[in-house]
C-alpha cells in the first residue's frame, strides 16, 4: 500500500502545476514533459522533478544553446542546454523557417543530413537518430532531404550541399570533443559553415517555434517518404573524383616503399581514408584495429582529440614501430582534422604542430602549382589564408613568392566564406588552415578536411623519400628559406563562464578603467587588439581591422620584441586558450 500511495504522489506531482518558486522554471518544466517524447531524457527531468533537484532543473530548462565557432555542441542529455531529441528537432523547427524566408525554391533545391558515429545510451541519443529526426521534421514540411544512408565525414555534407546545390545542411558531430558532447553544425548554401547574421536569426527563429509540430516526431518519414534521397555513393565518387585535383605524383605514390599507420580514433575515417589512398595510387595505409571501428565510448584513450599529441597517439605509433612504418597519420572521429607524427633517426617520434604542418602544406602546395601552373598562370592571383592566431607562415612565404595572404577570425566558418569571395572574383586558393589541426588542401571543399589533408601529407612524404629528405628535414628548410617560425599553444580548462568574462574585464581595466597592461612581467607590450570590442592600438583610428566578435572573448598582444600572444575562449570547449609566436626574418637564422 505505502509503495502505491508513494507512486500516485510522485505521479500527481508530475502531472499537477509546478510549484518550485520560479515562474521560469515551472514553465519550463511544463514545456519540457509535455513536448519531449523520448522515454529516457523525459525520466531525467522526472527524476529531477521528484527529488527537488530545483537548481539543477534550472541549468537545464532555463537557458538554450547558442551558435558557437562550430554550430551548437553540448553534452547530450536532457533539458533546452543540452543535445537532445527535442532541441534537435526545435533547432530543425527554426531552421524550416529561416530558409523558408530566405530561398523561395526551398522545397525544390533541399537539404542535406550527414552524421557521425556518436551515441549515448542513457538519454537514448545517437547521432544517427537525430540525423533521422533533423530529417523528419524537414520531410513533414515537404522539403526533399539527402539523408546519408551511413556514417561519413565531416567535409562530405559541405561538399554535398555545393553539389547538390541544396539551400543548407546540418552534420551531427561533435568532431574530437569528450564522449559526453554532440553537436549540431550548420552549413549555408555557399558551403561554408553559418556566419553572422544567419546564426542570430535562426536561434531567434528557434525561440519562436519551440513546440514540435504535427509530424516532427515521426522520423518514420526517413523510411516511407519519396522525398528522402541517399547522397552517399554519389557524393562519395565525386569527392574522391575531385581529389585527383590535387594529386601531382601518382605514378611515384604506386612505387613508394613507405608505409603509413592510420588511426581514425573510433570515429568515421577508416573507409575514406582507404578510397583516398586508392585514387592516389598508394598501397592502403595500415589502420589500428583497435580503433579502426567506430566506438562512441572512445574506449583506448582519454579524450578523442588527436590535437593532444604524443599521449594519444600511443595505439599508432607502437603499431607503426611494429610495421616499421615511418609516418602516423590521425584523423579525428569526425574526420575534419589531422594529426601528423613521423619517426626520426633517434628512435623517437616527432609529432607536429598544426602550425608545423601548415609551413609543410603551404611549400608543398605552392610548389606543386608552380611546377604544374600553365602559362598565363599569375601568382598575384593566387592566395592562401590562416586564421589569426595561427602562425604567420604563410605570409613569410606569399611575401617571398609574390602570392596573396590573410588571415581571418578564429574559425573555419570565416576561411569557408572568405574563400568564396576570392572564388567568386576569380582568385586561385592554394591551403587554408588553422593552427587546431584544420587544413584545407585545394577548394572542392569550404572546411578543414582531414581525409584530403592525409593523403596529401602522404604524397608529400612518399615525394621527398625519392629525394631522401623527411618531413622533419623539410620542415627545417622551409624555416631556413622564409624564416623561422616558433609558436607555443596551450589551454586552460575553466567551467564558469563568469570567471572566464571577469578574467578578460580585468585585462581591460588593467591598473585603470579602460586601461589595457603596458607589460607582461618584464616584456614592453608595443599594442594590443580587442576583437571583442573592436579596439586596435596599433590601427590609426584605433579599431580593428577584423571584424568585432562580441559573442567571444579575444585579445592579442604585440611585444616590442616581436612575439605575437593571443588569448581567447574556446567556441566549442570550457577552455582560454593561449598562442604565442615569435617570427624571424629569413636572415635570422
Amino acid at each position: 500500500m505505502a509503495e502505491n500511495a508513494e507512486g500516485d504522489l510522485n505521479s500527481n506531482l508530475l502531472h499537477a502545476p509546478y510549484h518550485t518558486g520560479d515562474p521560469q522554471l515551472d514553465t519550463a518544466i511544463g514545456q519540457w514533459l509535455r513536448w519531449d517524447k523520448n522515454p529516457k531524457t523525459k525520466e531525467q527531468i522526472e527524476n529531477l522533478l521528484r527529488n527537488g533537484m530545483n537548481k539543477e532543473l534550472r541549468d537545464r530548462l532555463c537557458c538554450r544553446m547558442t551558435f558557437g565557432t562550430a554550430g551548437l555542441r553540448s553534452a547530450m542529455g536532457a533539458g533546452f542546454c543540452y543535445i537532445n531529441d527535442l532541441t534537435v528537432i526545435q533547432s530543425t523547427q527554426g531552421m524550416y523557417k529561416y530558409l523558408e524566408r530566405c530561398f523561395s525554391d526551398f522545397k525544390q533545391r533541399g537539404f542535406v543530413v550527414g552524421y557521425d558515429t556518436r551515441g549515448q545510451v542513457t538519454s537514448s541519443c545517437s547521432s544517427q537518430r537525430l540525423a533521422k529526426l533533423t530529417a523528419a521534421v524537414l520531410l513533414a514540411k515537404d522539403v526533399p532531404v539527402y539523408l546519408f544512408s551511413r556514417y561519413v565525414p565531416t567535409p562530405f555534407v559541405p561538399y554535398a550541399v555545393q553539389e547538390l546545390k541544396a539551400v543548407a545542411g546540418v552534420m551531427i558531430t561533435a568532431s574530437h570533443n569528450r564522449k559526453e558532447d554532440n553537436g549540431y553544425k550548420v552549413y549555408w548554401e555557399t558551403g561554408a559553415q553559418i556566419t553572422s547574421p544567419h546564426d542570430k536569426e535562426i536561434l531567434k527563429c528557434i525561440e519562436e517555434c519551440v513546440e514540435p509540430w504535427n509530424g516532427s516526431w515521426n522520423d518514420n518519414l526517413v523510411d516511407t517518404s519519396p522525398l528522402k534521397r541517399d547522397p552517399l555513393q554519389d557524393i562519395c565518387r565525386r569527392y574522391m573524383e575531385d581529389l585527383k585535383k590535387i594529386c601531382f605524383h601518382r605514378e611515384l605514390n604506386s612505387k613508394t616503399t613507405l608505409k603509413f599507420v592510420h588511426t581514425s580514433f573510433h570515429g568515421v575515417g577508416h573507409d575514406y581514408v582507404q578510397l583516398a589512398f586508392q585514387v592516389f595510387g598508394f598501397k592502403p595505409p595500415i589502420p589500428v584495429p583497435e580503433q579502426k571501428d567506430p566506438d562512441p565510448d572512445f574506449s583506448t584513450v582519454k579524450c578523442p582529440n588527436p590535437e593532444e599529441g604524443e599521449s594519444v597517439l600511443e595505439l599508432s605509433l607502437r603499431l607503426a614501430e611494429r610495421e616499421n612504418a615511418r609516418v602516423v597519420l590521425a584523423t579525428d572521429p569526425d574526420a575534419d582534422r589531422l594529426a601528423v607524427a613521423e619517426l626520426q633517426e633517434n628512435g623517437h617520434w616527432k609529432v607536429f604542430t598544426g602550425n608545423e604542418l601548415a609551413a609543410l602544406f603551404g611549400w608543398w602546395m605552392f610548389d606543386c602549382w608552380k611546377k604544374n601552373k600553365s602559362r598565363n598562370a599569375d601568382v598575384k592571383n593566387v592566395y592562401m589564408l590562416a586564421t589569426t592566431v595561427s602562425s604567420k607562415i604563410l605570409k613569410a612565404i606569399a611575401l617571398e613568392e609574390g602570392f596573396h595572404f590573410e588571415e581571418t577570425l578564429p574559425g573555419f566558418k570565416w576561411i569557408g566564406c572568405r574563400i568564396k569571395d576570392l572564388l567568386e572574383n576569380g582568385k586561385e586558393v592554394l591551403f587554408a588552415f588553422e593552427e587546431s589541426i584544420g587544413f584545407l588542401c585545394g577548394t572542392s571543399v569550404l572546411d578543414k578536411d582531414g581525409v584530403s589533408a592525409a593523403v596529401v601529407v602522404a604524397e608529400m612524404a612518399a615525394y621527398l623519400e625519392t629525394l631522401n629528405i623527411t618531413l622533419k628535414q623539410q620542415l627545417t628548410k622551409v624555416y631556413e628559406k622564409y624564416g623561422y617560425h616558433i609558436s607555443k599553444t596551450s589551454y586552460f580548462l575553466c567551467y564558469d563562464p563568469i570567471t572566464i568574462k571577469s578574467i578578460f574585464e580585468r585585462i581591460r581595466n588593467f591598473d585603470s578603467p579602460k586601461e589595457y597592461p603596458k607589460f607582461c612581467g618584464t616584456f614592453a607590450i608595443l599594442h594590443i587588439r580587442d576583437v571583442t570590442t573592436g579596439y586596435d592600438s596599433s590601427q590609426p583610428n584605433k579599431k580593428s581591422v577584423l571584424p568585432v566578435s562580441k559573442n567571444s572573448q579575444m585579445i592579442t598582444f604585440t611585444f616590442q620584441n616581436g612575439c605575437v600572444a593571443t588569448l581567447r575562449t574556446s567556441g566549442t570547449e570550457p577552455k582560454i586558450k593561449y598562442y604565442a609566436e615569435m617570427c624571424a626574418s629569413p636572415e635570422q637564422r
